[in-house]
């Protein structure tokens, strides 16, 4: 394997060759250095194979984007944060492993995923208040969304614990930026509820908005997603299916939902897929119905967003006047209001907690709570 300082004087030097569109470099392997490169990159201290002239790292966390699929997809500041930081949290160490062997970074890594990352945190806050610098990689992508890491982060920020972004990779803004679909406003979705009723209830919120729709889809559950999709926006909505983003099979699908679902009936891929639909043309003259206005409103108070806020979010994603939204919230009555900020308040710890209350549990609260 060629050091990372060769790595590095190639990437500086050399200029990538053409290829056809959707075809992702292959990775390449450095065989000689670049005269002139070298001592640059010594001197500033930029190489992750240099110790001796790497500073030590601020304390604090931070989030390290990683490949999702090419790995010279990694950028030069998370090599150096990987090299020089106290610890690595990853969420699978040995998937993680072969990302530092192939670059050569021999710093000490720790299991933390959805089922440990409670019973790491106490610690892992512990090196934090200590002076130490901890890195935070998920299997691929920008860690916390949709992987392991918001909860740590919240936590730190609320300790002061300086929580420090390395961007890079992410699969929806990869695939958005492809897509040929609108870019200037979208909703991030991630992976839907496995409940097929907390499923559809949130695909008919998606299929309401103005906005370019993301979501990410397990392999085997694209033919379940496709087929929800077309109920809940219709046939005629464009969509495109992205598929094993930067990698040497990487598919960009374009047509409409009604075009996946005979496209991809008869087709099993692999690999993680981003699907990607176009948002609902509102014309001007067009106004929701009252009904679907009440239920954008109660919907997002459950979900945490107070009265005020919830009318502005509902009156900007639809052609509703915000007078008429805030008058149909005036009709909910003081303890509906009460009861729906209480499980907008259950409902966040639960996202952050990820805590199993079952729904008898959660009537008993909230009926202690009137």
């Amino acid at each position: 394997m060629a050091s990372l300082l060769r790595l590095q004087a190639l990437a500086l030097n050399l200029t990538a060759p053409r290829r056809l569109p959707f075809l992702p470099l292959r990775v390449t392997t450095a065989t000689a250095p670049l005269a002139g490169r070298l001592s640059t990159a010594a001197a500033s201290g930029s190489s992750p194979e240099s110790p001796a002239s790497e500073p030590d790292l601020d304390s604090g966390l931070y989030l390290v984007a990683t490949p999702i699929g090419n790995l010279e997809d990694i950028t030069l500041r998370a090599l150096r944060i990987l090299k020089c930081a106290d610890v690595i949290l990853s969420e699978d160490t040995r998937h993680s492993g072969k990302l530092l062997q192939h670059y050569n970074i021999k710093t000490p890594l720790l299991s933390f995923h959805k089922f440990n990352e409670r019973e790491r945190e106490p610690n892992i806050l512990k090196r934090l208040h200590e002076g130490e610098a901890v890195a935070l990689i998920s299997d691929a992508g920008t860690p916390g969304i949709s992987d392991p890491g918001m909860e740590l982060a919240r936590l730190c920020a609320t300790e002061g614990i300086p929580v420090i972004p390395i961007p890079g990779p992410s699969a929806a803004i990869a695939a958005l930026s492809a897509s040929g679909l609108p870019t200037d406003e979208f909703t991030f979705v991630g992976f839907l509820p496995k409940h097929a009723r907390s499923r559809k209830e949130r695909l008919e919120i998606s299929a309401c908005q103005a906005a370019t729709q993301i979501f990410y889809v397990p392999p085997h559950g694209i033919h379940q997603f496709l087929s929800d999709a077309a109920s809940s926006f219709g046939d005629s909505r464009s969509c495109v299916i992205a598929r094993e983003i930067t990698k040497l099979h990487e598919e960009f699908w374009r047509g409409t939902i009604g075009e996946a679902n005979e496209a991809f009936a008869t087709r099993q891929p692999k690999g993680e897929i981003t699907v990607l639909i176009e948002g609902k043309l509102i014309s001007a003259d067009e106004t929701p119905s009252e009904d679907f206005l009440e239920h954008e409103l109660r919907e997002l108070m459950t979900q945490g967003h107070p009265l005020s806020a919830a009318v502005k979010m509902v009156s900007e994603a639809t052609s509703a006047k915000k007078k008429d939204v805030y008058a149909l919230a005036l009709r909910f009555t003081f303890i509906e209001i009460i009861i729906m900020e209480l499980m907008g308040r259950i409902r966040r710890e639960w996202t952050t907690k990820q805590a199993s209350v079952n729904e008898l549990s959660l009537r008993s609260f909230l009926g202690a709570g009137n």
